[in-house]
């Protein structure tokens, strides 16, 4: 999908505090390229940013008690797709702050837009900081963006740009063993558009911000999911599949409802014979029965997530036998042990399911394989363990 060219545009966006006005150049010679350099001088260039605060620790934060919520840092990146060639140009560094679209832009008006996450780790020498496996979030965002019509960055591109995001922001990266620095890369049709159809421009943001655990119950603490029988997340042919923006919010009441009765989650059911489990509103499901561990197959309705595609191959690594199926709402209730995957939530297990009214419980604790794996895949992130299988990305 190819991007038209800014003469083609009017409207403004501005992004963080340095804005830049879209102006109609329609009819003037040169817009292009006087656009173009508008944007890039509106930026600091990578190698000049500020980075006098470097020193100074992640403000007055509590590491102790950090939780998965939005902590500002001090920089951000932006690339923007500002030709007909469908290529994004180099990116910027900017100062951490909002983003001013037209509202005819294609992200407000039609949901063009995905997202990505991944997490960064204080080595524990502390030389630097470790990335897990930041090209398959690439790969996955361009799966995405050809099925939302959308030019996407490339793989190299994609990684150069969380690892200066990382750079720009290393006094936010929590101590080790106290939480990780959460990275958000955002594509979006930020184009103005009005009849339904592909935005004519496209921007690349990555912000970041310290988290702790996702849920409140804290580290490999058991979580108490519900089966959701009346809202579906994915449909066959629709976008489950992908890391598009408009999956989120649906999921939103179901999951608000299930909050307001004690519960940490919702699992929800296939749209279709309402039977087969599928995913929780944002992370992977596994359950395992004697010596076989099974997680849904990604048909096209659930996400392949990147922390799955790990425990995966961890769980075959310790001799399992791994499904990747149909998983039936009997396999689950019938299960030794459950458990959910994800960046946000890393591997976190499952004390009770409540389906139709009946509360089913599993096996948690330190005797577990959820705990093993667990121990084995962060000690991998994080640097504890030699990285047999080349997932981590080091930055110095």
């Amino acid at each position: 999908m190819l991007c038209l060219p800014a003469s083609m545009r009017m409207g403004m966006i501005s992004i963080g505090a340095h804005s830049m006005r879209l102006l109609d150049m329609q009819g003037r010679s040169g817009g292009g390229s006087l656009l173009q350099s508008r944007w890039q001088s509106s930026l600091p260039q990578l190698g000049r940013v500020d980075r006098s605060d470097e020193e100074n620790t992640g403000g007055d934060i509590d590491w102790d008690n950090l939780g998965f919520g939005l902590t500002p840092t001090d920089y951000m990146y932006v690339m923007r797709c500002p030709q007909a060639s469908g290529v994004f140009a180099r990116g910027e560094l900017s100062r951490y702050g909002n983003v001013e679209l037209s509202p005819s832009s294609g992200v407000l008006n039609y949901g063009q837009g995905l997202f990505e996450g991944l997490k960064a780790y204080r080595r524990a020498d502390g030389a630097g900081y470790m990335l897990f496996r930041p090209e398959e979030n690439a790969r996955r965002m361009q799966a995405g963006a050809e099925r939302m019509c959308m030019p996407a960055p490339s793989v190299e591109q994609f990684v150069h740009a969380v690892k200066q995001t990382v750079l720009a922001n290393t006094r936010w990266v929590p101590p080790q063993g106290k939480g990780a620095l959460y990275i958000r890369p955002l594509l979006i049709g930020s184009g103005a558009i009005l009849g339904l159809a592909p935005a004519p421009e496209y921007t690349f943001v990555i912000y970041a911000s310290p988290v702790g655990t996702y849920f409140k119950e804290g580290i490999m603490s058991a979580i108490h999911l519900l089966v959701e029988e009346e809202f579906h997340r994915a449909m066959p042919g629709g976008t489950g599949g992908v890391k598009t923006i408009t999956n989120y919010a649906p999921v939103l009441k179901a999951q608000m409802d299930a909050k307001s009765k004690g519960f940490a989650d919702v699992l929800y059911l296939d749209s279709v014979h309402k039977r087969y489990v599928e995913e929780a509103s944002s992370c992977n499901l596994f359950v395992l029965k004697g010596g076989t561990l099974a997680t849904p197959a990604t048909a096209g309705t659930i996400l392949p997530g990147i922390t799955r595609r790990s425990i995966i191959e961890l769980a075959r690594d310790r001799g399992y036998r791994v499904e990747e199926r149909l998983v039936s709402i009997d396999d689950l209730v019938g299960a030794d042990e459950v458990f959910c995957t994800g960046t946000a939530v890393g591997v976190t297990p499952v004390s009770t399911v409540t389906y139709k009214g009946t509360r089913y419980e599993f096996r948690t604790g330190e005797d577990t394989l959820s705990r093993k794996l667990y121990d084995t895949l962060t000690s991998i992130q994080m640097g504890l363990a030699e990285d047999k299988k080349g997932w981590t990305v080091a930055i110095d």
